[in-house]
């Protein structure tokens, strides 16, 4: 069996990890210190830490170092049991939980998924589309559509994307199930198993599990609170790190809500360019500007098929509408191949009433409602988080969208506040779902997607009480 020279200090790190000496959250040495105590070179170090995170045991944090994982990975460990063993993700199970609704009686106040609340969902509309295009296609609905999906819905999307200033080239268009199908898709087209790619930090859940699930490894560029997107970052990573590609929200990160300005984006775009990286653009909360224009995307600057951009309607219209599309570019060969091997036809019935929607103005009248009020839910939010959290929590104001992302005070127990605010029936995002290291540990995410009763009011209110 081959040895590698990293195996001398990562065995001894491993033997810590395994009992409980570094326990999880615990700041391991730099590399800088390692390589003076193992008299060998800086290259070993990282290629060992590199093992580490691969397994599981480590994470890295950008500009700070690694840490043992809050979760790390002891699945290799003796296990006493007779039962027969059926392999589960405890902690994609546990993220999945905090991320999507309940419905148990709807006994929760959920702040944490991010879709459209029933009372903000167009129902009425929806219901009514969906009866008219059954009464007048009938059992055409039950066939086969073409696998990259229905022309005319096609049609429809590049016209919306044309008002914007997007240009999609209609042979580069894929009709996905949804957006995470659509991220997937464009993933997979782009990498292979254990190639490198940057994540913006923090970053949603979903995302992540896309990219764990793809065995990429991943590289996570800071999100500023103020300036967005760490392009110097990304910048220095690129000429250490052959990066394949990059996935950013351009526009209403999720979960910060900030909004990068057109000169980011082409200077972005520069990037990818200069070192002939794919930019997988997320666009999913483009329409829900709060204020002014519909900002621009990254593909409508770009003329060389670096930029990959995909959405869907699950976020406008209703999560259980599972329509999204993805612009492939110059990976549409492998695109359209990867997204009939993961089902050819996405529900005609679903396709078919988006496409009346775009095609008149129900869905444009839809969202500017939708879009105002949001803002005011947003507006309702903060004043409620700024009058009953503590003086120091640390609030973004989202530019669109319909998240915020808060920070609570250093001294914050939050396995305490977390546990307390389960008991009252309010839930929130942690913010350690939202990355593979623990660096998000003292925030949280809040949804503003549905209306504020007053029992959601009196929800955060109370919650605000027990974080005090």
């Amino acid at each position: 069996m081959r040895v590698y020279k990293f195996e001398a200090f990562t065995s001894d790190i491993e033997k810590n990890i395994r009992k409980g000496v570094f326990k999880p959250g615990h700041k391991l040495p730099s590399v800088r210190d390692l390589k003076a105590q193992y008299q060998t070179s800086m290259s070993t170090i990282q290629q060992g830490y590199e093992y580490l995170v691969a397994s599981g045991l480590v994470e890295s944090v950008p500009k700070s170092g690694y840490y043992v994982s809050n979760r790390p990975d002891l699945s290799n460990q003796p296990v006493k049991t007779k039962h027969r063993l059926v392999a589960r993700d405890a902690t994609f199970k546990h993220h999945l939980g905090l991320t999507t609704s309940l419905k148990a009686g709807r006994r929760f106040s959920e702040f944490n998924v991010a879709a459209p609340g029933d009372l903000l969902m167009p129902q009425k509309l929806l219901l009514r589309t969906m009866q008219q295009v059954i009464r007048e296609q009938g059992a055409g609905l039950l066939r086969y559509y073409p696998s990259n999906g229905s022309t005319a819905l096609k049609e429809n999307i590049l016209k919306k994307a044309a008002v914007h200033q997007t240009i999609i080239n209609p042979d580069e268009l894929l009709v996905t199930d949804g957006a995470l199908q659509a991220l997937y898709i464009a993933l997979a087209a782009v990498c292979n198993v254990g190639d490198v790619i940057a994540v913006e930090s923090p970053c949603v859940f979903s995302v992540l599990e896309v990219i764990r699930v793809l065995q990429l490894r991943v590289i996570e560029i800071p999100v500023d609170p103020y300036t967005g997107f760490d392009i110097d970052f990304l910048k220095k990573a690129c000429r250490t790190n052959a990066i394949k590609a990059v996935v950013i929200t351009p526009n209403f990160h999720n979960p910060t809500g900030i909004l990068l300005t057109n000169e980011q984006k082409l200077v972005l775009l520069s990037v990818a360019l200069q070192y002939n990286i794919a930019l997988i653009e997320n666009d999913i909360y483009g329409d829900l500007y709060f204020h002014g224009q519909r900002p621009s995307t990254i593909k409508r600057f770009d003329d060389s098929g670096l930029v990959l951009s995909y959405s869907s309607y699950a976020k406008t219209l209703a999560p259980g509408i599972r329509v999204g599309w993805l612009s492939a570019g110059k990976f549409m060969q492998r695109a359209e191949q990867i997204k009939f091997a993961l089902g050819s036809t996405v529900s005609p019935l679903y396709q078919e009433t988006v496409n009346r929607l775009l095609a008149g103005n129900s869905y444009d009248r839809h969202v500017r409602s939708f879009r105002m009020q949001l803002a005011k839910n947003a507006h309702v939010a903060i004043n409620l988080l700024s009058a009953h959290f503590p003086k120091k929590t640390s609030i973004l104001t989202p530019a669109g969208g319909y998240n915020i992302w808060v920070k609570m005070p250093d001294n914050t127990d939050m396995a305490r506040f977390y546990d307390q605010c389960e008991k009252i029936g309010v839930r929130f995002t942690p913010g350690y779902t939202f990355s593979f290291s623990g660096v998000f540990d003292k925030h949280f995410r809040i949804v503003f997607a549905d209306k504020f009763s007053p029992k959601r009011i009196e929800a955060l209110q109370l919650a605000g009480k027990l974080a005090r």
